[in-house]
């Protein structure tokens, strides 16, 4: 009878433990699948994956897995590298598209060097084809103006004469265009310059009629070629001259000082109030021969011109419409260096910024 009785008790005994360790596995298993794996597995690895479809769909900004849901397990060291692999590939896809952008930059220089270079032949072989008629024509009007009477017959010619001047000095400018040689630079007055450009521009009676205005700083200064430069500003307010209303336009020269990575920079900017820039020729405005007035006024020649210039000495040309109306052309170009002295006992003197 007690054999009997310990053998029920020790049943009973294991029945309670084995009713006791299941309910601790079960309750080990609601702990783990309610708060151990969502905190510590479920929640980074969701993370992780919400972080890998921002990358596979081009979200940069959500493709990090943010500091705070990184845990301080293995589990986190996998989602650390994985943030710093990440990283780099956005380091080295930055440093391929900024390699990129060099290697275009460069083919457009090249293209350019290669159609400057193209022109400079054209424009040797177009001045060439006209210094001997216009020879004769400067010749023959000149006679004419000897032996012609009446005031008006003169008038005629003598207009017809500053028309055969113009073209001459466009043909000699071609040519210089043409030759590759070292031109004489100094310091010059951009506001002289303009000044001196509008005085040429104004032959043409509609500039009595049209309202300029020249804003240019007198301590706006670069250092350049004198009449090169002119030969721009020519173009250039000729060029809104001819596209502004007659006896309603406006022309506006403005220049601002912009420094930049240290360096110093004038922006010159020509407005005019006309129609502005036609949309089609607008990308290539700078292209040879790009003219909305090829037929009557200009050849297409003169912003291509003008450009390599530009280009000549150190600085950039574009041209846009505004938002108003009207076209604006913009030239960068350098500040002309400092003069101060070397050495405040001796003579001489250096440039210096």
């Amino acid at each position: 009878m007690p054999d009997a009785y310990y053998e029920r008790s020790l049943d009973l005994v294991r029945i309670a433990l084995f009713a006791v360790l299941g309910i601790i596995y079960v309750l080990a298993v609601v702990l783990l699948e309610t708060l151990i794996m969502p905190l510590y597995v479920y929640r980074p690895l969701h993370a992780m994956l919400n972080a890998d479809y921002a990358s596979q769909t081009g979200n940069r900004a959500q493709e990090m897995i943010p500091s705070d849901a990184i845990p301080g397990d293995e589990i986190g060291q996998i989602m650390r590298s994985r943030n710093a692999t990440v990283a780099e590939l956005r380091r080295q896809e930055e440093e391929l598209e900024r390699a990129l952008e060099r290697l275009e930059a460069a083919k457009r220089k090249m293209a350019d060097q290669d159609r400057l270079v193209s022109l400079g032949m054209l424009s040797a072989g177009v001045a060439h084809e006209l210094n001997t008629p216009l020879a004769v024509l400067q010749g023959s009007i000149e006679k004419l103006l000897e032996t012609v009477d009446g005031v008006a017959a003169q008038d005629r010619l003598r207009r017809m004469q500053r028309v055969a001047a113009r073209l001459k000095t466009i043909s000699e400018g071609l040519l210089d265009f043409s030759r590759v040689r070292r031109e004489e630079k100094q310091e010059v007055s951009v506001r002289e310059l303009v000044e001196e450009a509008w005085q040429l521009v104004s032959l043409d009676e509609k500039a009595s009629r049209t309202a300029f205005q020249d804003r240019v700083p007198l301590e706006c200064r670069i250092y350049g070629n004198a009449d090169r430069l002119t030969q721009v500003f020519v173009n250039l307010v000729r060029n809104a001259l001819q596209a502004v209303p007659d006896g309603a336009g406006e022309i506006v020269v403005q220049a601002t000082l912009e420094i930049k990575n240290a360096e110093r920079w004038w922006v010159l900017a020509f407005e005019d109030n006309g129609p502005g820039i036609a949309p089609d020729v607008l990308p290539d405005i700078f292209e040879a021969f790009i003219s909305t007035k090829l037929d009557s006024q200009g050849t297409g020649l003169g912003l291509t011109v003008s450009e390599g210039i530009v280009q000549q000495h150190g600085g950039t040309i574009t041209a846009c419409n505004k938002a108003g109306g009207g076209a604006r052309l913009e030239i960068r170009l350098p500040e002309a260096p400092v003069m101060i002295p070397a050495n405040p006992l001796e003579e001489g003197n250096v440039y210096a910024r």
